[in-house]
């Protein structure tokens, strides 16, 4: 008899002569494959000056080669039924083609292809700068934009992840074509790049086909990334953003480890109580019987209350945000998520929290292995920023046996008042509604 997992291969890697880091995954669940490669650079790796590089130059590799002129793959891809798109964040940029698997040649080809030949024609750069400011300014009439901004900044005094993604709007208007090709040219190259494959295919074939397209490419050397470590908080920083917009927003951040410290694992149990269960590169689900929304919504005090704490190659931020109801303020909430923090801090969550939340991640784990694109881009990210996919293939497990003592004891280590930035968003009027 044959069984979904006997379908499912474990993952295998290889490193072509240039450098550059192959991952194939057999999936035989579908007559499909998911094609990725992942660049190691991202914008924490932009100088003051260039942020919003990895980004405009994302937008750029899709506006076509000598051989694939823009549009044409946009076009061919769809045809033969399938998807491409891609993706950029503070620690890589990656692209991929989701295919049926007898079409999947034309994603190699084209991923070959523009790894070397991108144009960065002029006159798409300059369409392409007014598009990303664009898109820039429709993300301004967020007021939780804004106020991202201003936390991040204030958290980060120098390392990289203190700026947006999409990059600031001085540096997006002022940029050059040359600047973004450099940019391209330095980083898009195999040494630094990985290449993830998740499907139904055989791996000597793929891989051979792999070598065929890439590895003549010339390897290089694996850039040296511009990154400042970010030195020791000696204090709380607190911040105040005054603008037009329809509430009022608290944004708290505390530091938080590098996904591959011993202690990510056990905040992310500690915040599967707090707020609701997530996985490593998989889904999260938010929970009504969490400590906050049992605090602060079920209470009425606010309309909204969420964390975050992601998977980064560096130290970065475990942030708890609010939305204030109207008639409450933004230090009543503040106070009412104290005092849940407290708690945990103090020692008083309980067992029965940790088996509900173990329950959640279980029921999590098993949806997010269902999907074969998200299986190759678990493998690209977790190879960069864990050194190695083997990480988030034994994470799942190893978050079910964190202890109810582990999460009390990194409630008291990163919970510290003393090291948090906390953002306050005061609407000066209402935005003005379409």
């Amino acid at each position: 008899m044959i069984t979904p997992q006997s379908l499912i291969h474990a993952p295998v890697r290889h490193i072509l002569p240039n450098g550059l880091t192959v991952l194939l995954k057999e999936m035989h669940t579908a007559p499909v494959i998911s094609f990725w490669v992942l660049y190691r650079v991202g914008s924490r790796n932009e100088p003051t000056g260039l942020t919003g590089a990895s980004h405009w130059v994302e937008h750029m590799l899709f506006k076509g080669t000598p051989q694939f002129p823009a549009g044409y793959l946009d076009k061919a891809i769809d045809r033969e039924g399938g998807e491409w798109n891609a993706q950029t964040s503070y620690d890589y940029t990656a692209y991929y083609e989701t295919m049926p698997a007898d079409r999947i040649d034309l994603a190699l080809r084209a991923e070959s292809d523009r790894m070397v030949n991108a144009v960065f024609d002029l006159e798409e750069v300059e369409s392409e700068r007014t598009v990303i400011l664009s898109e820039r300014q429709g993300s301004e009439g967020s007021s939780w934009f804004w106020l991202g901004e201003e936390v991040h900044a204030a958290a980060f005094r120098v390392h990289g992840y203190r700026h947006k993604i999409i990059g600031d709007t001085h540096d997006l208007l002022t940029m050059t074509r040359d600047d973004l090709y450099q940019h391209y040219r330095k980083h898009y190259v195999p040494a630094n790049a990985i290449v993830a494959v998740s499907g139904d295919f055989s791996p000597e074939i793929m891989l051979k086909r792999i070598t065929e397209l890439f590895g003549s490419i010339p390897g290089g050397q694996r850039p040296k990334l511009f990154a400042r470590p970010e030195p020791p908080q000696q204090g709380e920083r607190r911040v105040k953003v005054e603008r037009p917009g329809p509430t009022h927003n608290l944004l708290i951040a505390y530091r938080a480890p590098a996904v591959t410290d011993p202690d990510w694992l056990k905040l992310l149990m500690l915040d599967a109580i707090l707020d609701g269960a997530s996985v490593p590169g998989g889904g999260a689900v938010g929970s009504r019987t969490a400590r906050l929304y049992q605090a602060l919504v079920k209470t009425e005090l606010a309309s909204s209350v969420g964390t975050g704490l992601n998977e980064t190659l560096d130290p970065y931020l475990y942030t708890f945000s609010a939305t204030a109801r109207e008639g409450h303020s933004l230090e009543e909430i503040e106070a009412a998520l104290e005092a849940v923090l407290s708690k945990a801090v103090q020692g008083e969550l309980t067992q029965a929290e940790l088996e509900r939340a173990r329950k959640q991640i279980r029921a999590l784990q098993a949806y997010s292995a269902e999907s074969i694109s998200s299986q190759a881009f678990r493998l690209a990210y977790f190879e960069h920023v864990a050194g190695g996919f083997e990480w988030v293939e034994s994470a799942h497990e190893r978050l079910l046996t964190v202890t109810l003592e582990d999460i009390h004891e990194v409630a008291r280590k990163y919970l510290i008042p003393s090291t948090r930035t906390v953002g306050y968003f005061i609407p000066t009027q209402e935005a003005t509604r379409a």
